[in-house]
């Protein structure tokens, strides 16, 4: 009489088993370690300093990131489709000034803040036509971008330009309160890009041709899908976004400058990968994205505990983001191998 095994008798081993649930599930892992990251800084902390995970410094971490928050929003648009977007540091702060200047001409919230949007889209559509019509690289077209929105803002003015505008100011000084804790516009604005940037990657067409273009563009093409207007609106998405955190950002400082966002492209950038999207593409989460930027607001707060540089913050932030490039190099190669 012979035994049969579970392999036979046509149920799979536990190899199998654990094989299929990382196969189905690999993309979800970067974002799960960020998430680790984020519980232990915040455990840690708490023990290190006694009163870190207070109402006040959990609101102020949201209010005090806002415009990094819009910005990693539609940098992960981009990168899902294997592109890359230099620019929006620049955009944010040629918007930004833009507004400032336009509401100290005389211009009302109503018109400026529009015009504002789209300057930073027509960048955005600029370097995504160079992009795909023109087969320029995305670091290229984006870096002549970079250079365009920075030039731009020193056109505008070389100086700051004070923001007095009441419509502008209120998104920073309104707080909404509950107990402890509080919520500014800006930081409800920020909430609601990730909503909506949730939606649209996850539940809408556009978001499916996303991620196909990342994963194989060639592919995407032959199947039909939008990939020239989908990899411009991309583009497009994240110049609105710049756009949006020039707003947050000027209503945060109370004025518009031609040097804000000098490096903060490469924050977002950080915060993207750190959440778990691919830089090759094809594998991401919005709000993954928001766990990077909560990872990398964290790690700033912490060292301002520590009454530190804030130069550490970059050296972590940077050490983080090997370790995730090396997890996501592994990811991609066992993808490999299994195709």
């Amino acid at each position: 009489m012979t035994t049969t095994t579970q392999t036979e008798a046509g149920r799979p081993t536990l190899a199998e088993r654990y094989a299929t649930f990382m196969s189905r599930h690999s993309s979800l892992m970067p974002t799960f370690a960020a998430i680790v990251i984020l519980i232990v800084l915040l455990v840690g902390a708490q023990f290190a300093f006694g009163n870190f995970i207070t109402p006040r410094n959990m609101s102020a971490l949201l209010l005090n990131n806002a415009y990094l928050l819009i910005l990693a929003v539609g940098l992960t648009f981009v990168i899902l489709t294997g592109g890359i977007d230099l620019s929006v540091g620049s955009v944010m702060a040629f918007t930004g000034i833009l507004c400032a200047k336009l509401l100290a001409d005389g211009l009302p919230a109503i018109v400026a803040i529009p015009l504002m949007l789209l300057g930073g889209a027509a960048i955005g559509l600029l370097i995504g036509v160079l992009v795909h019509y023109f087969d320029v690289q995305p670091f290229i077209a984006s870096l002549a971008g970079l250079f365009l929105a920075r030039g731009l803002a020193f056109v505008v003015s070389l100086s700051s330009i004070r923001v007095e505008d009441p419509a502008v100011l209120w998104l920073q000084r309104t707080r909404l309160t509950v107990g402890d804790w509080y919520l500014t516009p800006t930081g409800i604005l920020a909430l609601l890009i990730v909503a909506i940037g949730v939606f649209v990657t996850q539940w809408t067409r556009f978001g499916r041709t996303i991620y196909a273009i990342g994963g194989n563009e060639q592919s995407a093409r032959l199947m039909g899908l939008p990939v020239a207007r989908t990899k411009i609106l991309v583009y497009v998405i994240s110049g609105v976004c710049g756009g949006l955190a020039g707003l947050v950002l000027t209503a945060y400082s109370g004025a518009g400058y031609p040097l804000n966002g000098v490096g903060t492209e490469l924050d977002a950038i950080a915060a993207v990968v750190i959440g778990g999207t691919l830089l090759t593409g094809g594998s991401g989460y919005v709000i993954g994205s928001m766990i990077g930027v909560l990872v990398y607001g964290v790690i700033k707060t912490i060292i301002a505990f520590m009454g530190a540089e804030q130069s550490w913050t970059r050296i972590i932030i940077g050490g983080l983001l090997l370790v995730f490039i090396v997890v996501q190099r592994f990811i991609v190669t066992r993808s490999d191998r299994r195709r």
